[in-house]
């Protein structure tokens, strides 16, 4: 196990090297210039030019890149164009507000999706079934933002049951930060509901067929224990496979969630780094983003063996 999992945080990094590469080459060729936006509408193209000189974009490509991988490689993500703070320092400014909200949604998605998932192969072709899969269509067609609205409007603004955006420390206490998560949550992780309970309903479905399901029944075993004891636990691979390619839909969506919200974390910050075309803000996040899912890649093999004694590595 130990081997394996070196062997995979070692291949991570010709990963991350082909991200890295993409990334720059991409906002290197991309319109808009950040020494346009700093020097403003009133500048001459001299102002300009000094400005570029002054922050290096005047500089050849490959040196540029060279630069910036040896600049990783001493864990150094380099200086925001804008505020002149490293990029680290504003990452770990931000990274709280958008970890709880991913770990809330997280949370919450899967407490509600597998059970609606085997509550739905359970009562499949009923009027249960039908009407859980319209629910699962109905996350996956709205678009993150128009949820955010609603729920904003209609508990927020109507009922003024919850905060209508902003973000609470947790160390402020541990409602206060929960209310203003509340909401972002649910609306981040409609799609993230809907994937998995379709998922989890498809593999169900698959496994009450099994003879070890109708020898289980056939022994005595109850509806609850059939389901929760053999199925969902033979089901579980593909479950926790889906689990973990949806964090991407999370980060993916935080972005969207969090300017809804004004909830001042990673996502607000790529947005902010997008427009002011503020390069090392936004290659850090990407190179972030990607070695997070990585990583979750490799925990989701881990957990593997935790659930299937059949796999070993």
């Amino acid at each position: 196990m130990f081997v394996y999992v070196v062997r995979r945080i070692v291949a991570t990094i010709p990963v991350m090297a082909v991200v890295a590469l993409f990334v720059f080459s991409l906002l290197y060729i991309a319109p808009g210039d950040p020494a346009a936006v700093i020097a403003g509408d009133q500048a001459t193209p001299a102002d300009v030019e000094k400005i570029r000189q002054s922050l290096g974009l005047d500089r050849p490509f490959l040196i540029r890149f060279g630069e910036w991988v040896w600049q990783i490689a001493r864990f150094d993500l380099g200086t925001s164009i804008f505020t002149g703070l490293p990029v680290t320092q504003l990452i770990a400014q931000r990274i709280e507000p958008t970890l709880s909200l991913m770990v809330v949604t997280l949370i919450l998605a899967v407490s509600v999706a597998v059970p609606l998932g085997v509550l739905s192969a359970w009562k499949a072709g009923t009027v249960i079934d039908r009407g859980i899969m319209a629910f699962a269509v109905f996350g996956f067609s709205v678009p993150v933002f128009v949820v955010g609205y609603i729920l904003a409007y209609v508990f927020a603004l109507e009922l003024d049951w919850l905060p209508v955006q902003g973000y609470t420390p947790i160390a402020q206490g541990l409602w206060p930060w929960l209310q203003n998560l509340i909401l972002p949550a649910i609306a981040l992780g409609m799609v993230y509901v809907a994937l998995i309970a379709r998922i989890t309903r498809a593999t169900m479905m698959e496994v009450l067929q099994q003879d070890y399901i109708r020898t289980a029944r056939a022994k005595g075993i109850g509806q609850r224990g059939v389901l929760f004891l053999h199925a969902l636990k033979n089901a579980a691979v593909p479950i926790i496979t889906v689990i973990g390619i949806g964090v991407a839909l999370l980060i993916g969506g935080a972005v969207v969630t969090e300017s809804v919200f004004a909830i001042p974390g990673l996502g607000r910050l790529t947005v902010d780094a997008i427009l002011r075309r503020d390069y090392p803000v936004i290659q850090g996040l990407v190179l972030l983003f990607s070695f997070v899912y990585v990583l979750v890649n490799l925990a989701v093999d881990l957990v593997y063996t935790l659930v299937d004694p059949r796999i070993r590595y």
